[in-house]
């Protein structure tokens, strides 16, 4: 079970790292792409046979040749394919942002590992992780104090936010036509718009809407040293919508109008036009969570 988990995973990753590429475009080496996915150049090695039979890869001579770009019917489906840092990080913040939580509140790593079903060391990690980030204070006696979502550091994130989505922006206008992200984005204002006709009964299922259509857009301008930033950014950005229901219909509303002309700004290849669009939904999604910070009880 441990092995079809990992070759799953390591088939989606791949899939990530093909996506960046353009057809045609040879693929690194069998021991390049073993260390590049952490894993054996056995699994590479089963990978590629999947890949050439799919048509992804094609072999010439003694390189593999990107085909095509893959496409979302290509990744593999399961429950088991999340990497075990981002779902303790998800049972996290799920849990920050939970009644069981609030500012001041301690937390022993040893129980929340019991209750999320975890190794002791995976929830200290991902402890040390949002500790970098202030939400959390480590006490003497090896447990934390939780800090809590303030309003100076709401402001700094999104401070860090545009600088890292404005960046990203001006990337993915100046793609190609043939990048795999423009299959993507069509497809998620596909679903935009169904959200949209239906918004009175499915107004609840925009948090993971924003939270992949963000997530597509800062996929385009990897940076190693924003890497883990973004990472515990966007969890703080989708939970925000699970923790404030103030208003949640019409915030909702506002915020899919606001993505389908982000998503049409993308798509007219002006950066002025994409810019602008962006300016306007990060101002709107920064005074709401401002907002919600300054009503909340302390």
């Amino acid at each position: 079970m441990k092995t079809k988990t990992v070759y799953k995973r390591t088939y989606n990753q791949c899939l990530d790292l093909l996506a960046r590429m353009k057809p045609g475009q040879a693929l690194a080496s069998e021991p390049v792409m073993a260390s590049t996915l952490g894993v054996s150049r056995t699994t590479v090695r089963a990978i590629m046979a999947e890949l050439v039979r799919c048509g992804i890869v094609v072999i010439a001579g003694r390189t593999k040749l990107l085909a095509r770009g893959p496409r979302r019917s290509d990744y593999l489906a399961g429950g088991d394919l999340e990497p075990l840092t981002d779902r303790v990080e998800r049972q996290f913040m799920a849990w920050m942002v939970g009644p069981d939580c609030s500012p001041g509140h301690v937390v022993n790593g040893l129980d929340l590992a019991r209750q999320f079903g975890v190794s002791t060391s995976s929830v200290r990690d991902c402890l040390n992780r949002f500790s970098l980030f202030g939400l959390l204070e480590k006490q003497s006696n090896g447990r934390w104090r939780a800090r809590g979502l303030t309003v100076d550091f709401v402001a700094e994130l999104f401070d860090m936010r545009e600088v890292m989505e404005f960046r990203a922006v001006e990337r993915f206008v100046a793609l190609p036509a043939d990048h795999p992200a423009w299959q993507e984005l069509a497809l998620l204002r596909d679903e935009h718009e169904a959200l949209l006709g239906d918004l009175e009964r499915r107004y609840r299922e925009f948090s993971d809407l924003d939270h992949r259509f963000h997530r597509l857009i800062g996929s385009v301008a990897p940076n190693r040293f924003f890497g883990n930033i973004q990472g515990v950014m966007s969890l703080i950005f989708h939970y925000h919508y699970q923790w404030n229901k103030k208003d949640e219909r019409l915030r909702n509303e506002i915020a899919v109008k606001e993505h389908l002309a982000y998503i049409a700004g993308l798509r007219s290849g002006d950066p002025a036009e994409a810019l602008g669009a962006c300016r306007l939904h990060l101002e709107t999604a920064r005074t709401t969570m401002l907002d919600s910070i300054v009503v909340s009880p302390s």
